[in-house]
């Protein structure tokens, strides 16, 4: 008797997190790799810029990888390709702006790709694998669900999407498609869990374009609008309607100013002639005939609105009279230093209008009815929630087994797990190694959690460096011991203690001299053991120390 082929999914990110989603399906010794995207860190990555997927297992399978489809331009879905594509030089399929977005990504990290262009509803083949492109409502346009068919059934990844029935583009979800698709049999279903635990439908984008309308039309001076960068629906809006009340435009921050002249260029925003002008050139306008759309909405510290909020950037001071919409939802973990930049613009005498307390944002993703429909229309013999955190998983789950899903055909799975498929049972039949890559600068992956917790170590207590000259021959401390304090007690005030603290360190040198010790490396031990008992008794601190020894 012939055995039954199978197909696996193999989730190396977005599953129990926000961000960094990345699908492997398998099917025999062929690969199919949907997103690529990043995550920002956590506030204890201290110092790290991104988070990338551990790509450890495509690595070792290299030779088996056809190809990477992308869902849309979100960071999250696409920011991980200039990093992955350096080490696995396979194609990639995406949309018109998405991969017009990517395009600016590579070049900016001299990265060379094959980029290929598909529109929704085109089929194509990579190895075994039909792959076919849905179109979806989103943030962003140009968003698509990705259907691939394998030898053992349809499974449909629907990224990120929400049933709007007005878009700004006029690009409704592909419903036709997608219940056709449900008709003739779906075995997986993997779909966004972002807005699971929220009840009812999500709002159309149109909504916001309203709200625009109402505050711009009160604002007596300059409004400042805070987005995300590459919510471009969002933006075509804002664009609207400042020409539609007599007000230029100006973009600041340089991913927007990227994204805006991408959209541009490929059409995807209408920019009215002399609406859109220099950041100087609307500095000498006066303030009711002025909007400008920056980055900032996450608090991010770099970014050009908490450096407005801070009095730190360049070319913008913020003025009482201003107004200023943060128009998103801060990420999970985001909420705090949102609320500082809100407190601080609220200081410089600014109006400030954000989303708690406003209709100036809707999300892009489904809530729970949304996420009924998507599975209704869809009618699949298996479900596997992603792209959210785990709690957000299990809402998902209990949401598909309410609207008919079989329990046991339902999986909440991690990162690495490899979930295996027949056309009649489906089961989790191992793991994988996934997790984090954190991107510190120039370096991928050398900053790890040894690091990580030196880090945090000097972040909280600080560190002391212990200088001492030794003449090994003779037995004798030569110079020092001195103490270089940063970031543990402030030296001119604890003169004493640091006194007691260089004797600790010439008993400890002493006592492994009286022993003939003449291992470097034990005598630093020493000095590290005796010096942190010390320090902890009279402080309760533990200061890095790090003992520099030196012979004559």
């Amino acid at each position: 008797m012939a055995r039954e082929p199978k197909l696996s999914l193999i989730p190396l990110g977005g599953l129990g997190e926000i961000g960094k989603n990345m699908m492997a399906v398998r099917f025999g010794e062929n690969i199919l790799i949907i997103d690529c995207g990043l995550m920002f860190p956590e506030e204890e990555m201290l110092g790290i810029d991104i988070v990338i997927p551990d790509i450890t297992y495509l690595l070792e399978n290299r030779e088996f990888v056809r190809g990477i489809v992308l869902t849309h331009g979100h960071e999250d879905h696409i920011g991980a390709l200039p990093y992955v594509l350096r080490q696995l030089n396979v194609p990639v399929y995406g949309t018109k702006l998405t991969l017009g977005l990517l395009q600016g990504k590579l070049k900016e990290r001299n990265v060379n790709a094959l980029l290929n262009t598909v529109k929704p509803r085109n089929i194509f083949q990579i190895g075994p694998f039909r792959v076919e492109f849905i179109r979806v409502s989103h943030s962003i346009p140009d968003a698509v669900a990705i259907a691939v068919h394998t030898p053992v059934g349809v499974i449909i990844y629907t990224g990120d999407f929400k049933f709007d029935q007005t878009p700004v583009d006029g690009q409704v979800t592909d419903f036709n498609r997608l219940a056709q698709l449900g008709d003739k049999g779906v075995l997986v279903l993997l779909s966004d869990s972002t807005n699971a635990e929220i009840p009812g439908y999500t709002l159309s984008e149109r909504m916001v374009g309203k709200t625009f309308d109402d505050t711009f039309r009160q604002a007596n001076e300059r409004i400042i609008l805070a987005t995300f960068a590459s919510n471009v629906h969002r933006l075509q809006q804002a664009i609207k309607v400042a020409h539609k009340q007599g007000r230029k435009v100006s973009v600041v921050g340089r991913s927007m100013v990227n994204v805006v002249n991408v959209a541009y260029e490929l059409g995807y925003l209408n920019i009215p002639e002399g609406v859109l002008i220099e950041l100087d050139e609307a500095n000498r306008l006066p303030g009711h005939k002025v909007v400008i759309l920056t980055t900032g909405s996450q608090g991010e510290p770099m970014s050009a609105l908490t450096r407005m909020a801070l009095s730190d950037h360049r070319q913008v001071d913020i003025v009482p009279g201003d107004t200023v919409i943060i128009s998103a939802t801060p990420i999970p973990g985001n909420e705090k230093v949102v609320a500082r930049v809100i407190d601080q613009l609220f200081k410089q005498g600014a109006h400030v209008i954000y989303e708690s307390v406003s209709s100036i944002h809707v999300s892009g993703h489904p809530s729970q009815e949304d996420l009924k429909m998507m599975i209704n229309l869809v009618r699949p013999k298996f479900f596997v929630p992603v792209h959210g955190e785990y709690r957000m998983l299990i809402k998902h789950a209990e949401i598909a087994k309410d609207v008919g899903v079989l329990p046991q055909n339902v999986f909440v799975a991690e990162n690495g797990h490899v979930l295996e498929f027949t056309r009649r049972v489906g089961r989790v039949s191992g793991r994988v190694t996934a997790g984090k890559v954190l991107v510190d600068g120039l370096g991928v992956g050398d900053v790890g959690n040894v690091v990580l917790r030196d880090r945090k170590q000097l972040s909280q207590d600080g560190i002391l460096i212990v200088v001492v000259t030794i003449n090994r021959e003779a037995g004798l401390i030569v110079a020092g011991p001195d103490i270089v304090s940063r970031g543990f007690v402030y030296v001119r005030e604890s003169e004493k203690l640091l006194e007691e603290a260089r004797a600790k360190v010439k008993s400890a040198l002493d006592l492994c001299a009286d022993r003939g010790i003449s291992e470097w490396s034990y005598i630093k031990s020493q000095v590290r053991d005796a010096l942190g008992r010390f320090l902890y008794e009279k402080t309760r601190r533990r200061p890095m120390i790090l003992p520099i020894i030196m012979e004559i």
